[in-house]
């Protein structure tokens, strides 16, 4: 059976972990202009690849460790450190990143850039496959991936009413929760590199 609290607490770290608001910025910025139904229909296709990409990601992880032989705690500490760095960019971030611009064509910006890198980054890459090679239970397997489809379920919401939550949050609304977005994948990282080293002065490297 699983656990109703940590599945609860599972989705919120996931959730975070995807930096949805930056991304709702980033697609709200690239979208301006397009058609309802369009700006719709790209955002479930966003949508479909985080999901394809985070759940792929979330169960190689232990093989990818296993094929590689780097120990699980000095990823944890290097996955820590890239992510602390993508959090302070986030909270630096004025909404929407150098090199983007306005979607005014045909092209599809649903896998690149708006899944990759902006939704799931070196970050987000190495926070999934450490947290998919430690799972240690088929329980607690079964209530992350649960966790991540939810939580992308939820970013995909965000950005399929992307132009309602635009008027409602104005820009400067936006930019706030995507600073705050930012903190939590600081304090995210901090523990993971904590607990990196910890493991390995006090535990043995896993």
């Amino acid at each position: 059976m699983m656990d109703v609290n940590m599945f609860i607490g599972m989705v919120v770290q996931f959730f975070f972990l995807l930096t949805p608001f930056f991304v709702l910025s980033l697609f709200v910025s690239l979208t301006s202009g397009m058609e309802l139904p369009r700006q719709r229909k790209l955002a479930v296709r966003t949508t479909l690849a985080v999901m394809t990409i985070v759940l792929i990601i979330y169960l190689l992880g232990d093989r990818i460790f296993g094929y590689l032989g780097i120990s699980l705690d000095a990823f944890r500490i290097g996955a820590g450190l890239v992510l602390l760095l993508s959090g302070i960019e986030v909270v630096r971030s004025s909404g929407t990143p150098s090199g983007t611009r306005q979607c005014d064509d045909d092209g599809d910006i649903a896998v690149v850039p708006l899944a990759i890198p902006y939704t799931v980054g070196p970050g987000t890459i190495g926070t999934l496959l450490t947290m998919g090679a430690s799972a240690d239970s088929a329980r607690l397997r079964v209530t992350q991936i649960a966790g991540i489809v939810i939580a992308v379920l939820i970013m995909g919401l965000l950005l399929y009413f992307s132009a309602a939550l635009e008027r409602l949050l104005k820009k400067k609304g936006l930019n706030i929760l995507s600073k705050l977005t930012g903190l939590f994948l600081a304090a995210l990282a901090s523990q993971l590199i904590f607990t990196g080293i910890r493991n390995i002065m006090f535990g043995g490297m896993q």
